[in-house]
This record gives C-alpha cells, structure tokens and sequence, in this order.
C-alpha cells in the first residue's frame, strides 16, 4: 500500500484563497471607483402633483452631513414657486441633482400666519421681501455654516427665480452666490389674470400704490409683487439688476401659461446672463410653467448651468446624466 506523503500545495493553495478573498472584501469595501446613483428620478407633473402639499423633503435634499467636492464646491439651493411645496416642485431635481454629485438643499417658504386657514399653510404666499429676509437669507447661512462652502448656486422655479434675487440685490447675497439657474423667471413680472391691467387702471386713479400695500399687509403680498408694473419689481429691476460675479441662466418655455408674456424672463444681454427658450432647439419640448421643474430637457440645461465646464449637448429625446 503506498505511503501517503504530504505536499505543500494545499497550505500554498489555502494561503492563495485567503489573499484573493482579501483582497476582494477590501475592494468591496472602499466602494466602487464611481458611485452608482442613489434615488429614482421621475419625470413628468404628475410626480409633482402628487406631492403637492407634502411639505417635507424631496428625495436627495437636505443631507446637512453632506460636504461638497472638488468638481461640485457650491451647494446647491433649490426655491419653489408659488403655492408649491418643496417636494412637489423639486421631486426630479432634488434626487438628479444629489446623484450627480450635488449637496442639495430646499426649504418652504412664504407661509403667512396671518392669513386664514388653509391658506396660512400655502408656501410663498406672503411679501417676497419678508420671504428673502427672514427665510432665505438665514437658510443659506445655515448652509454655508453645515458645509463648509464659500458659496452656494440657486436654482429656483416661478417666484423662486424672483424672490432671490432680492436676497442678492439687498441683502448682501451678491458675496454668497456663484450661480443663479432659473426655469420660468419672471423678471419683468407676470400679466397673466389680468393683474398689469389692473395696476394699469388703479394707477390711472391713484389707487395702486396703496392696493399693493394692502395685499402685503394681508400677508399675501407675493402675488401682486409678481404683476407687471409692481413697485416690487420696479426696485428689484432698478440700477444694478444683475449682479456682474454672479452667472446667471434663465430657462423659458414658449408654452408659459402663467408668466405672460414668456419673454418677461428674458435677462439682459450681458456676459455672465444667458437666455433660453427650449424649444427653440426642441419644438417638441411641450411643458408648460408647471412642468418646467420636472421636465427631461430643462433637467439637462440645469445640468449644463450648474456645471458649464463639463456641459454636453441638450438631447431633445433624452434625459440628462444620471450621476
């Protein structure tokens, strides 16, 4: 009977299996080389709708733990509109924005107590100057303290793309912005609902002064702030209207059923201002105001403003990166 002798290639072999196996809880360890986006994105209004009076958190906003990169040093600031709630109008941008590599923050503001209920719960209701002073400009300190950051982007919708810009111009925010994106800005006002017609017809007889001024003592001021012609709009858009260190993009759609006419949101011409109307390189693009914030092609010119260095070409049948 032969004798067994023992070999050494069983310990060489174990030893080999230990190190791969090693090695490969080490890799798994440390993650993959590049992340793998995190939150689904939906697109399309009914998402939005559906989140219309959620006041809470979209998917991927307001991780105060989150500090940013090199390629993303500015946290992002995500500003509804009017009457929407931050996790209707930000569910697609919030999640795509945070996959992308962002640290993204949204708040509700604008609620009014001194309106009755329901409408005290109503987000961006009351004066966007109170709105920019007591909400804004503390949220975005609050944010540049949580990340360490020099300075934040907005990207706003509506009267998001308004109520800022009083923060920048009054209220020192022109030190503490890099980037101002915009989807459906209403920068000469809005003459939707007959409100310029209005103004027009109490100027003739001395009353709008003091009709503006009611609506902002009611605590629903932002709606006749929105109005062509408003004294609002007329400070905001007075000497220096656009901050020269800041890069502003203003994103429109022909199909605007509420900033009449869509133009009002043209900006300047300037260096630092850029001016886009989507469909004219995607006449298909058919979303109107409130599809803006949750629309595939205006996602991508976000994606483009946020990040100009690294834009790509707008794919009018596509949807944007995804980290």
């Amino acid at each position: 009977m032969p004798t067994h002798r023992p070999t050494r290639r069983t310990p060489v072999r174990r030893l080999l299996a230990t190190a791969i196996f090693t090695c490969a809880a080490a890799l798994s360890s440390t993650g993959p080389v590049s992340a793998q986006p995190t939150y689904p994105v939906p697109y399309g209004l009914g998402e939005g709708l559906a989140h219309y009076f959620d006041p809470s958190s979209p998917p991927g906003a307001n991780d105060w733990n989150c500090r940013p990169t090199p390629e993303h040093p500015e946290p992002v600031i995500l500003l509804h509109g009017l009457t929407a709630t931050q996790a209707a109008d930000w569910a697609t941008l919030a999640p795509l924005l945070a996959n992308n590599g962002y640290c993204v923050f949204a708040l509700n503001y604008g609620m009014e107590s001194r309106l009755p209920a329901p409408l005290n719960t109503v987000p961006g209701l009351r004066s966007m100057v109170e709105s920019a002073t007591e909400e804004l400009a503390p949220f975005v300190d609050r944010v540049l303290a949580a990340t360490g950051a020099a300075k934040v982007d907005f990207v706003g919708h509506s009267e998001g793309t308004v109520m800022p810009r009083w923060y920048i111009k009054y209220l020192g925010g022109a030190a503490k912005v890099a980037k101002s994106v915009n989807l459906t800005p209403i920068n000469n006002g809005t003459q939707a609902n007959g409100g310029a017609l209005i103004g027009s017809l109490l100027s003739r007889v001395g009353l709008w002064d003091g009709a503006q001024q009611l609506m902002v003592n009611s605590g629903a001021g932002a709606a006749v702030q929105l109005a062509t012609g408003s004294n609002f709009l007329a400070s905001l858009n007075s000497g220096t209207a656009y901050e020269p260190d800041i890069r502003y993009t203003f994103i429109m759609t022909r199909y605007d059923e509420i900033v009449l006419p869509y133009t009002s949101g043209f900006g300047p011409l300037a260096p630092n201002i850029t001016n886009i109307v989507v469909q004219d390189q995607c006449p298909l693009a058919l979303f109107e105001h409130n599809g803006a914030s949750s629309d595939p092609v205006a996602a991508q010119h976000v994606l483009n403003a946020l990040d100009p260095e690294n834009a790509v070409p707008v794919n009018c049948s596509g949807r944007p990166r995804n980290g």
